[in-house]
């Protein structure tokens, strides 16, 4: 496989990702989870942005405060301070980027921006934290991939929804070099293992992948024997809740 650059892909794979911190005993993406995920030995945090009304980059995965909260609000009604007075359990509250980026200055993160409107949150908290070699950016739309990749030059990201299907598709061929100009610059695929009927991760997507130069990250994988068999397959990363488990099943291999 080709080498990849220093920075967010050093230490070498496998990675283990800790999909919202470690929501054991506080609520998934508040600062006390993803410090709970350091304490387990994680050196990779998994988070999610939205915006909030005076323009923070808030850690959250749904637009909405109703799972999380059982309020009908948009993440993106309140200001950063309302949203730091919701009571997410345990006396927790939303955090933000920048606090994250400077909790944890040695940890690397993987950023899901989830809409258009948090894009220049999530570049401004990025760069006022000096943080672009130690982040990957990431969007279901390839089109906000691109915009962050280009306003964050030093960081890296994984391929969006469409350029995820084009490399299933040059997986079928083995052809790395199509799989390369499918992902356009991404230098990861991060995917499920299947959508639906749909297989997504296979030993040709891996082993195409590979050639191409890209690591493959498996989200959400929770189950242990599900960790040591995908890890057996090859698979680069395992984004999971349980980046405890992860971690110990990853130390054994």
């Amino acid at each position: 496989m080709t080498r990849l650059a220093a920075g967010w892909f050093d230490p070498p794979a496998p990675r283990v990702l800790a999909h919202r911190g470690l929501a054991l005993e506080a609520p998934e993406n508040t600062l006390a989870a993803f410090e709970a995920a350091i304490r387990a030995g994680a050196r990779y945090l998994e988070t999610d942005i939205h915006p909030s009304a005076d323009g923070a980059a808030v850690l959250a995965h749904d637009p909405t405060l109703r799972r999380v909260a059982g309020r009908p609000e948009a993440v993106s009604d309140l200001s950063i301070d309302e949203l730091r007075a919701v009571d997410l359990g345990g006396g927790h509250g939303f955090g933000t980027l920048d606090e994250l980026l400077h909790a944890f200055p040695e940890a690397r993160l993987n950023i899901d921006v989830k809409t258009d409107a948090a894009a220049a949150p999530t570049i401004e908290s990025v760069r006022r934290a000096g943080a672009a070699g130690r982040v990957l950016l990431t969007a279901f739309s390839d089109a906000r991939r691109r915009r962050l990749a280009a306003a964050v030059p030093d960081s890296v990201t994984s391929a969006g929804r469409a350029s995820v299907l084009r490399a299933l598709a040059a997986s079928r061929s083995r052809s790395a070099s199509a799989m390369r100009r499918g992902v356009a610059g991404a230098r990861a695929l991060q995917i499920p293992e299947r959508v639906g009927r749909l297989r997504i991760l296979s030993s040709a997507l891996l082993e195409t992948a590979h050639a191409a130069g890209l690591e493959v990250h498996v989200w959400t994988v929770n189950d242990e024997e599900d960790m040591r068999r995908l890890l057996a397959l090859g698979v680069d990363g395992l984004v999971t809740d349980r980046a405890d488990l992860a971690l110990r099943v990853v130390a054994g291999t």
